[in-house]
This record gives C-alpha cells, structure tokens and sequence, in this order.
C-alpha cells in the first residue's frame, strides 16, 4: 500500500507522494507516473510529484507528466509540494529552500494557503532554453508558423508564448501538439497563447509538454509574464488568469521572478 495526497493549484492537481516516508516505490516510476495519473484507470491527475531528501536543501521535488516523461520543473507543483510538506509536519517554517531539476528554489508561505515561490531568473537564449540554433541567441518575436510570431524562454524548463487578439478563439487541440514538437525544439516544449487584456492583466492558455491541455501552468505564467515585458506588452507586476484561477507574477530586481498563488490539498487515499 502507498500513500497518497491530491494537490491542486488553481485546477492543476498532482499525485503528491511523500517519499519520506513511502519507500516502496516500484522501480519503474514512469510507467507509474502514467497509471496513476490516468484520469479513468488511476488516481487521476496533471503530473506524479514525489517528496524526496534533497542533497543540497532538506527536500526534493520530482515531477512526472502524465506521458511518463520526467519534468525539470513544475511552478504549480512546487507549491503544492510546499503544502504537503507542511501538512505532514516535516516543517513549520514560514519559508524553506527546495531542490529540483531547475536548480534550488526558495518557497514561502504568504498566508496558509498562499505560498510564494522565487523561480529564479529566466533563461533566454536558444542554448539555455534547449533550441536548435546559435546557443547564444535569444528567440523573441520570431516566426513558429506561418503569420504567427513565437517567444521562447526557460524557467528550468522550456515554454514557447504567442500573443494573440482573442485566446479563447485559438484551436489549442491542434496548435498545441504541433508546436509542442516543433524542430526548434528538440525536447519538445510547453506552449502557451496570451491575450493581453491591460498592462497588469493578462490572459493564458496552454497546452503543456507530455500533458496536453492544463487548467493552469505556473512556469508558464512566469514565462508569459517575461515575455510581455521583453516585448513591452506590459508591466512588470502582472495578474494572470488561466482557466483555472490567477497567478500573480512580479518581476523584481536581478530580473527574479517571483509567482504567488495557492496550494489547497483536495483528498488523501492509498493506492
């Protein structure tokens, strides 16, 4: 038997397994990661996140999309990580550093169902982000498809933003899975189509990498609200509203970007 939290972000909701202390994990996490995230067969969810110790931070976030490939980094799940780890009492502290495949990120708790993440500083040229091309330049209103102007950036993983005049007319079924495999990404990338409603307000779509359509997608928010200032589109404190609910994103200085939004636990079970 092991274990289980459900976790949601703003309708992005996760497998959450705290690996503290289920240690009986099958060998194969992908095939794993693919059952229990399985919204007619399994448990149901956007992605498997696993609680590990960390090497260089008490704690360690993994993260699985629903395809069973493995995620460098997740914003909604960081934050509902942060919820599991102080509901099973591993820490009170108001704010604790955690470790992922994006490098270490701090979290805070703004209110208790309220954290605060510093993503760090966005990555913006090709080699940095994981695209074809001279490592050393960015990729900022360029051409993805025919009339229509791309920008790429990395949060620890890698997203593709297309501003448009109306995102809910956008065919995301279609767009998304051509564009998540575009040749200028190797590895595949997370898309994501914005309306800017005023400079503090924006509007996202996205059809997020080994996942599909999502609710919500946190590192894309933060991508999204780079890209709308590189291309001077907005300010740099910006509401975003996805499908599921608003993330607020501020870029500060040291171009930090910095995501507040909830984490609210939904059940526990055992699988």
């Amino acid at each position: 038997m092991i274990r289980f939290s459900k976790i949601q972000g703003i309708g992005n909701d996760f497998v959450m397994i705290d690996a503290l202390r289920e240690t009986a994990l099958p060998d194969d996490l992908p095939a794993f990661a693919r059952m229990v995230t399985d919204r007619r067969r399994g448990i149901g969810g956007d992605g498997l996140i696993l609680l590990e110790a960390g090497a260089k931070a008490p704690f360690r976030m993994r993260m699985f999309n629903p395809d069973g490939s493995e995620s460098e980094m997740c914003g909604n799940g960081i934050r509902c990580l942060a919820r599991m780890i102080r509901d099973h009492g591993h820490s009170s502290d108001s704010g604790l550093p955690i470790e992922t495949g994006a490098g270490l990120l701090r979290v805070d708790f703004v209110e208790d169902d309220l954290v605060r993440v510093d993503m760090g500083v966005p990555r913006l040229k090709r080699g940095e982000i994981g695209m074809t091309g001279a490592d050393y330049e960015p990729f900022v209103e360029q051409p993805v498809r025919e009339g229509m102007l791309g920008t790429a950036i990395s949060m620890g993983n890698p997203h593709l933003v297309i501003f448009v005049d109306n995102v809910e007319s956008v065919p995301l079924e279609t767009l998304g899975p051509e564009l998540e495999h575009h040749p200028l990404f190797p590895a595949r990338t997370n898309v994501h189509f914005v309306q800017v409603l005023d400079r503090q307000h924006l509007r996202q779509r996205t059809w997020e990498r080994g996942a599909g359509a999502t609710l919500a997608c946190g590192t894309g928010a933060c991508s999204v609200a780079v890209a709308a200032t590189l291309t001077e589109r907005a300010d740099r404190k910006v509401d975003v509203k996805l499908p599921g609910g608003h993330l607020q994103i501020e870029i500060g200085e040291g171009r930090h970007v910095f995501m507040t939004g909830p984490a609210t636990t939904v059940f526990e079970g055992t699988l």
